[in-house]
């Protein structure tokens, strides 16, 4: 079993082929320290505690069409420009009344 360290943080590298305890077991341990199962140095997986993060927001970073949407938008915003926060506020202001 590897060890290495990031920053604070201590990470348990673990290479695949000695990754044979349950999934449970290597969870409890992610609060002390993050786990990352690596192959031939590559790293695989990451078991890492979310905090506040719900499934949702999970989900979304990891949808890779939802990533292609963030793509594009932002392209669209380096190219055309985007409006202003005043401008969109006034717009809901009007849609209100």
């Amino acid at each position: 079993m590897m060890i290495g360290r990031t920053k604070d943080t201590t990470v348990k590298k673990i290479e695949l082929t000695q990754a044979t305890e349950a999934l449970a077991e290597y969870v409890k341990t992610i609060e002390a320290e993050p786990v990352v199962i690596v192959h031939r140095g590559f790293a695989l997986a990451a078991l890492v505690p979310l905090g506040n993060m719900d499934y949702e927001s999970i989900e979304l970073a990891n949808n890779p069409q939802f990533l292609a949407i963030l793509a594009e938008a932002r392209a669209s915003y380096e190219r055309e420009g985007g409006i202003a926060s005043e401008e969109v506020r006034k717009l809901f202001e009007k849609e209100e009344d």
